[in-house]
């Protein structure tokens, strides 16, 4: 060991940096997926495109219907074919492409370097912002303007995802609670995206204007997330754990080296045997790894599926029963926020409480648990409806159940990818945070498939 001590996380500096990082991975998704007020007017209003400044975010109610004093000529439907589908395709087009990308990750980790994964990722999410907060101010028909963001919301959760993968691999080389600051930031994330869409439709400003600075803010996020990026590989508590990584792989290359000689007895065979082995030893490696984490990673893929394919495709549609002021903020803060609030709250607890265990029957029993959100969620007051009876109009119920539904998803997805890599030994951390990227990706993808059934089934 070329450390002979163990240095201090000082000032808590790298965990803040994860922290950062964590935030990164997620803001993009989040801040899409809560502007969907904004992408969804665009869509279902073309005066508004023609005229973008007659109005704001205050006077679209959350059904997405306009107030008649802001049209001044025509009326339109309530909603349009791309308007009622873009919840369930923005949904699909963000986790198909992380499902892949992750999977791609997961093959590739090894062969690009860990700075060009994150870091170009980072770059390529802040020039999407920019265009996207471009795009505020340019004049688009329906159809283009759909399509572009379908497009800009793949290529956001592509690089999401090579970040997200790889960040997850590099904190496993860090101990256990190293996982909770990413997972918290993730969670600080949606938090961070609802109240900011909460303060723009307070403000009153026009409609282009609110979103263009809706977007700027993330941009500025992400440059701060590269900036504590490039200040990371300069804290020694950081380089610590890397070195460990390096001293457990080649202890291991030597031992399998000499073991390699003994049966070969020359140089020469020896290397031909090393390196005629080195695939199957690498496929042996990454079963032995999932076998390890099988129980977690499957876990964490079930949190996800159930979560995506009710929020935000099903638990947006959900209408106020309480006229007044309160429509007009009812989906940003009893959906988004709320929801954002104790999924933080859960991902950010186990950061000093961690029950159950990484071995306890307790983890995959509460996961299953969770699929009682679907029918409690789906009898809620979601309209349209067909099939379903309202059985929870209050919205009282709603804000209940959402606030139970993000905390179990918060807390338990936490813990899964907390004890993933610490069921491997330290050598196969990073491959074991990797797949566990992976699986939660998996989760993410069929949340976003499933979410179609549930919102038929109403």
């Amino acid at each position: 060991m070329t450390t002979s001590h163990q240095p201090q996380d000082r000032y808590r500096f790298v965990w803040f940096i994860f922290f950062m990082l964590g935030l990164g991975t997620l803001l993009p998704w989040n801040f899409f997926m809560t502007a969907t007020l904004y992408f969804r007017n665009r869509l279902t209003d073309p005066i508004r495109l023609a005229n973008p400044y007659n109005t704001s975010l205050v006077t679209a109610e959350p059904s997405g219907t306009i107030e008649p004093s802001s049209i001044p000529t025509v009326a339109f439907p309530e909603n349009n074919y791309l308007s009622a589908i873009f919840n369930n395709v923005m949904t699909l087009c963000a986790m198909l492409p992380l499902l892949l990308f992750t999977c791609l990750n997961s093959f590739l980790h090894q062969r690009i370097p860990q700075s060009v994964r994150i870091l170009g990722s980072l770059v390529a999410i802040l020039l999407v912002f920019l265009i996207t907060a471009i795009l505020v101010k340019v004049q688009l028909a329906a159809l283009p303007f759909f399509v572009i963001t379908m497009i800009k919301i793949m290529l956001i959760n592509s690089f999401g995802a090579i970040l997200q993968g790889s960040l997850f691999g590099l904190a496993g080389l860090l101990p256990a609670s190293y996982t909770a600051p990413i997972m918290s930031g993730q969670g600080l994330a949606g938090l961070f995206a609802s109240v900011a869409m909460i303060c723009a439709i307070a403000s009153g400003s026009q409609l282009s204007e609110s979103a263009f600075a809706y977007f700027i803010t993330a941009c500025f996020v992400i440059i701060l997330a590269i900036v504590c990026y490039l200040a990371l590989p300069r804290l020694e508590f950081y380089r610590y754990y890397q070195q460990l990584k390096l001293e457990a792989g080649e202890q291991e290359i030597n031992l399998d080296l000499i073991g390699k000689g003994e049966e070969t007895r020359t140089v020469k065979e020896e290397s031909r045997v090393s390196t005629n082995s080195q695939p199957a030893t690498k496929r042996h490696s990454i079963l032995a790894i999932l076998k390890n984490i099988l129980v977690p990673a499957l876990s964490v893929c079930f949190i996800f599926t159930i979560t995506i394919g009710l929020f935000p495709a099903v638990t947006a549609e959900v209408k106020t029963s309480i006229e007044g002021t309160w429509g007009k903020y009812f989906i940003p803060v009893s959906c988004f926020l709320t929801f954002n609030i104790f999924d933080w709250i859960g991902r950010s607890l186990t950061a000093v409480f961690m029950w159950p265990g990484k071995d306890s029957r307790w983890l995959p029993s509460l996961v299953l648990a969770r699929v009682v959100f679907v029918p409690l969620l789906l009898l809620c007051n979601v309209k349209p409806r067909t099939y379903l009876p309202v059985v929870f109009k209050h919205d009282a119920w709603f804000i209940f159940f959402m606030a139970a539904f993000a905390f179990s998803n918060g807390y338990l997805a936490s813990l899964c990818m907390c004890f993933g890599p610490k069921k491997v030994d330290p050598a196969e951390a990073e491959t074991a945070g990797t797949i566990m990227a992976f699986f939660l990706s998996l989760g993410l993808a069929l949340g976003a498939v499933l979410s179609f059934l549930f919102r038929a089934i109403v």
